[in-house]
């Protein structure tokens, strides 16, 4: 891969991070929890953004990032006072940034008509714009000649002979891993300089933070021409990270500049504090340095003592309170590893459970105490084994805080489009997940976001009619709850109309007219292929395609979505899903003559029916009585035709169903609960009914992992209950 290929992989990946910081920064300011530091990081991300694009020459991305740049430094001076107004055009200057940057990375080039609006609004903003044409036409205007006395020629102004650079690093610019040395060097390409090492900052040693910087350059470069742009660009990328100072020299005389060395580097002159200048540190408390001698025919005492005066002292006790104080910021150390390194060590680890599963049975098979050393280390490895794969797994976990700011721009522009106010709120951005999972969920939440705004929340007008805020509010929050990840989608809106629900059902075939159904069953006909309440078709909605999707991408995670809506105030879409698509804790049961593992996460409770409590329904249907009421009752061999029903009454499993009903699986026995490592049914076999993926258990047996949705399903979709209530029964 050519080098300067993977730099700016790299560059793209920052470039990600760097956005979110931005965005993030963006929705504070407007919610008003911003301040001055805020802007600033505002600020350091485009900045940063326009830096790293220069560097590749990514013309129309440091173009853009100059005007938006521009603003946000206008905003930071208080030139600009912040409103409500101005971080919306912010927000839609963030947006098109993002769309610069996506176009860069795959080569194209963003259409100018789209950028004219936004351009123009920032400059009008920062003032860039605001300058009034001069005026045309206007009428002739005669002049008469005037005799000035200019008086004697004046002299000639001399050309700045150069700039005296005064620059004292943060901690934050060595742990973004920059160095003085870099820049100095840089400086010494525009011209001869004298560089003099200020370190009377030092504390004592024991008062000593490696963490902290205590040092400061002050830099005297002569080169007549350089502009102060010129020098303030070699601290571009560390400008947020200390504190720099250019000023011109007046009138200094220009030294005879040095000849570079066999290595084409121009020598530097290192100026420590002469002995000449040892009463005026003395008197500010400075820490003597090592006196240097400095070159023939300098003053140095003049710039020590204009450095005394602006130069505050540093006393031991100052020193000591800089230390009591902690850190303002910190940052984990982190390092990028390729995700195909995580994904075969999370192989490998899998390799590892079935060993251990294997070895453990082979050693139960044969005939070992559980009392002996044998038996006691197996206990050990596994509970090390399960260790070593959730910090493995911990690995790959991410927070969907990646996939949550993806949706505020998303809501701006929805609301935008249908002509409604809406104010998106999010919670548990930092709930981690497997990132295989966060991958896939961008779809599905975009989907339901839409709808929500589409169809959920009302006009402006309307709200205000109900008595509500103009404004409606979108929740998006995440949460861990039973060893699952739950994502709740909620609106204040309008709810569902479950009469218009159930008539456009019936006009598209969908339930017969004269079926009887919960609100539940009927909130769920929006998840039916070609169902939508929208009436035309738009832009947004009424293809009838988003809901379907999200129900079919949810289950493919292994997960499922339920309804909760109340007319005239909202509803609520739950999506519950497993944290990690690599391991599964599970209930392995026998159907037949094979072995079956269902997921823990859907199983309610065993139980073995009673005489009398299973009741026929239909044609080959049943329903077994729980706690008073009837649940459909499911024999898994004759669902997936592997034979006829069970000889014997067998064992019951009670599974909560994907529309959050309920329903009763009947397999002929238990054989335990156990972790497995999931294997893809799909990539090594192909897509079976009913089936979700497989295993390998401790035997070394493959075992199928059960659907439990896909198994009702099909049992609802199967000839014999057609007419049943099972058929809708959820």
């Amino acid at each position: 891969m050519d080098p300067m290929e993977a730099i700016k992989a790299t560059f793209f990946q920052e470039c990600d991070e760097l956005l979110a910081d931005m965005e993030s920064g963006l929705l504070s300011l407007e919610a008003g929890e911003g301040d001055a530091e805020t802007i600033n990081a505002v600020f350091r991300a485009v900045h940063s953004v326009k830096g790293g694009a220069g560097a590749f020459g990514l013309e129309p991305l440091v173009r853009f990032a100059h005007v938006f740049e521009t603003t946000m430094d206008a905003l930071r001076s208080g030139a600009l006072a912040p409103s409500a107004d101005i971080f919306r055009v912010l927000l839609r200057a963030g947006d098109h940034l993002t769309d610069h940057v996506d176009a860069a990375k795959s080569g194209r080039i963003l259409p100018e008509e789209g950028e004219t609006l936004i351009v123009a609004e920032l400059e009008a903003l920062s003032g860039g714009g605001s300058a009034e044409a001069a005026p045309q036409n206007e009428s002739p205007v005669a002049f008469s000649p005037t005799k000035i006395d200019l008086g004697a020629p004046a002299e000639p102004a001399l050309p700045n002979p150069g700039w005296r650079v005064r620059f004292t690093p943060a901690a934050a610019m060595y742990r973004n891993a920059n160095d003085a040395v870099p820049l100095i060097r840089e400086l010494g390409r525009l011209g001869p300089l004298d560089v003099e090492l200020d370190q009377s900052a030092l504390p004592t040693l024991d008062l000593l933070d490696v963490h902290e910087g205590y040092l400061t350059w002050t830099v005297t470069l002569i080169a007549f021409g350089v502009s102060e742009e010129d020098v303030r660009q070699v601290f571009e990328f560390v400008e947020g990270d200390c504190v720099i100072s250019v000023e011109p020299l007046a009138g200094a005389a220009a030294p005879q500049e040095p000849e570079p060395d066999e290595l084409g580097f121009t020598p530097v002159r290192i100026m420590a504090q002469p002995a000449a200048d040892q009463a005026v540190a003395d008197e500010l408390g400075f820490t003597p340095l090592a006196a240097v001698a400095t070159p023939a025919g300098s003053d140095p005492g003049a710039e020590h003592a204009e450095q005394a005066q602006t130069q505050a002292p540093v006393t031991p006790a100052a020193a000591a309170a800089t230390e009591a104080r902690p850190s303002e910021t910190t940052t984990q150390p982190t390092i990028r590893v390729d995700l195909e390194k995580v994904d075969r060590l999370i192989d490998l680890v899998g390799e590892l459970v079935i060993n251990q599963a294997m070895l453990a049975q082979r050693v139960m098979e044969s005939g070992v105490a559980r009392s002996s050393n044998i038996a006691l280390g197996l206990d050990d490895l596994e509970q090390l084994t399960r260790e070593i794969q959730d910090s493995v797994m911990a690995i790959r976990a991410q927070p969907v805080k990646s996939v949550f700011q993806r949706m505020p721009r998303l809501a701006r522009e929805v609301a935008a489009m249908t002509g409604k106010r809406v104010r998106l709120v999010t919670e548990g951005e930092g709930t981690e997940v497997d990132k295989t999972v966060i991958e896939r969920l961008t779809d599905p939440l975009t989907h339901m976001l839409r709808n929500a705004i589409d169809h959920g929340l009302e006009t402006p007008e309307a709200r205000r009619a109900a008595g509500k805020p103009e404004e409606g509010v979108i929740r998006l929050a995440a949460l861990h709850r039973s060893g699952r990840i739950v994502i709740e989608i909620s609106d204040d809106g309008r709810g569902i109309d479950r009469e218009r629900v159930r008539d456009i059902a019936v006009k598209r075939g969908l339930i017969e007219p004269d079926a009887v159904l919960t609100e539940e069953e009927t909130d769920n006909l929006i998840f039916a292929p070609g169902f939508s309440t929208a009436e035309t078709v738009s832009d947004v909605s009424g293809r009838g395609v988003g809901m379907d999707v999200v129900k079919r991408s949810i289950q493919s995670l292994g997960g499922r979505i339920t309804i909760a809506s109340r007319p005239g105030e909202g509803s609520t879409f739950t999506l519950s899903l497993p944290l990690t698509l690599a391991v599964l804790d599970g209930m392995v049961v026998t159907v037949g003559e094979q072995t079956l593992v269902v997921p823990i996460t859907a199983i309610v409770e065993s139980l073995q029916p009673k005489p009398g409590e299973v009741q026929p329904l239909g044609p080959g249907g049943s329903v077994l009585a729980v706690r008073g009421a009837y649940v459909p009752l499911i024999d898994v061999a004759t669902a997936l035709k592997w034979g006829g029903p069970a000889a014997g009454p067998g064992v019951t499993l009670l599974v909560e169903s994907g529309m959050g009903g309920l329903a009763a699986l009947r397999v002929d026995a238990i054989q335990g609960q156990r972790q497995v490592v999931i294997k893809s049914l799909e990539q090594n076999y192909h897509q079976v009914d009913g089936i979700a993926a497989a295993t390998i258990l401790g035997d070394g047996r493959v075992a199928l992992i059960l659907d439990v949705d896909a198994l009702i399903n099909l049992r609802r979709r199967a000839p014999s209950t057609v007419d049943s209530p099972l058929a809708i029964a959820s």
